[in-house]
C-alpha cells in the first residue's frame, strides 16, 4: 500500500466537487455552498490512514487550463506535497476553436514542474462525450487531448485515471441536472477508481451496474430538454458572451495545506 502524507488537488469544477453536496452542509469561503467531490472523498481515505495527513484543494469552477497552470500550479510547487492531482482543459474544450495540441504542451510543462518537486502526480482523461448532444460534435477534439494526457502520464511516470473507460459514468444517473457536473454517485465512482489507481484501500467499488431504466415518454423528455436549455445552457452561453466565468467570485475551498 502506497503512503501519502499530503495531497494537493488542482483543477476546475470537477475537482472542486460540484455538484456533490458536503456532508455537513453549510457554507464555504465567502458564503459559498460547500461541496465534497471525489478529491475530498479520497482525502478522507488518506486521512483515515495517517493522523498527520494534510490536504489542500485549490480547484475553482470555470477555470481554463492557462489559469490553472498560472495560478494553482506554482502554489502546489511551493507546498511540496507527496501527491498532486491535476485535471484541466475541460472548460477549454467546451469553447469553439480549442487547440488540444497547445493545451497538451501547457499541461506537460505543468507536470514537469510538479514532478521536479518529487511529488507523485495524478492525471485524468475525461468522459466520452458521445452521449452529450452538444459536446459530441467535438468528440474528436476531446479524444485527441485525452490521448495527449495518456502520453504525458507515460512520459513523466504519472498515475492516470481514465474516465473514458468508466462505464458507470455513461449513465445519466451519475450526473446532476445541469448535465455537465457529476452528482454524489458520480463523484463516488471516480473516488473509488482514484483510490484503486493510487493503491489506497477503500470499501467502495467503481464498477457500477445500474438497474434498467423505465422508458421515458418522448414528450416528457422534450420538456426536460427545454427546461435544461432555459435553466442551464442559456445562462452558460450568456456568461460566455459576456466574458464571465462561474468561478469569477469563487475562492478555493481549501487554500492551505492543513490537516484534514
Amino acid at each position: 500500500m502506497t503512503h501519502y502524507r499530503s495531497f494537493v488537488a488542482l483543477g476546475d469544477s470537477f475537482t472542486e466537487g460540484l455538484n456533490d453536496p458536503a456532508v455537513d452542509g453549510g457554507a464555504g469561503p465567502a458564503g459559498q455552498e460547500r461541496f465534497r467531490g471525489w478529491a475530498d472523498r479520497v482525502a478522507e481515505r488518506l486521512a483515515a490512514l495517517d493522523p498527520d495527513f494534510r490536504y489542500a484543494n485549490l480547484a475553482v469552477r470555470g477555470k481554463l487550463i492557462d489559469q490553472i497552470v498560472a495560478d494553482q500550479v506554482p502554489l502546489a510547487v511551493s507546498m511540496r506535497p507527496d501527491l498532486v492531482s491535476l485535471c484541466a482543459g475541460g472548460n477549454d474544450l467546451l469553447r469553439p476553436g480549442s487547440d488540444p495540441d497547445r493545451m497538451a504542451k501547457k499541461l506537460a510543462g505543468a507536470v514537469r514542474e510538479l514532478r521536479a518537486t518529487g511529488a507523485q502526480v495524478l492525471l485524468f482523461t475525461g468522459v466520452d462525450p458521445r452521449d452529450t448532444p452538444i459536446m459530441r460534435r467535438a468528440r474528436g477534439t476531446f479524444a485527441i487531448f485525452y490521448l495527449h494526457i495518456r502520453s504525458i502520464a507515460d512520459l513523466y511516470g504519472c498515475h492516470l485515471v481514465d474516465q473514458w473507460s468508466l462505464q458507470g459514468l455513461r449513465d445519466w444517473r451519475a450526473w446532476s441536472d445541469d448535465r455537465l457536473h457529476m452528482n454524489e454517485e458520480g463523484h463516488r465512482i471516480v473516488a473509488a477508481r482514484v483510490c484503486e489507481v493510487l493503491g489506497v484501500p477503500t470499501e467502495d467499488d467503481w464498477r457500477v451496474t445500474w438497474p434498467p431504466r423505465v422508458d421515458v415518454d418522448p414528450r416528457i423528455k422534450r420538456r426536460e430538454d427545454v427546461q435544461w436549455v432555459r435553466t442551464h445552457l442559456g445562462p452558460w452561453v450568456l456568461r460566455r458572451l459576456r466574458g464571465r466565468s462561474s468561478g469569477d467570485a469563487v475562492d478555493p475551498k481549501r487554500p492551505d495545506l492543513k490537516p484534514f
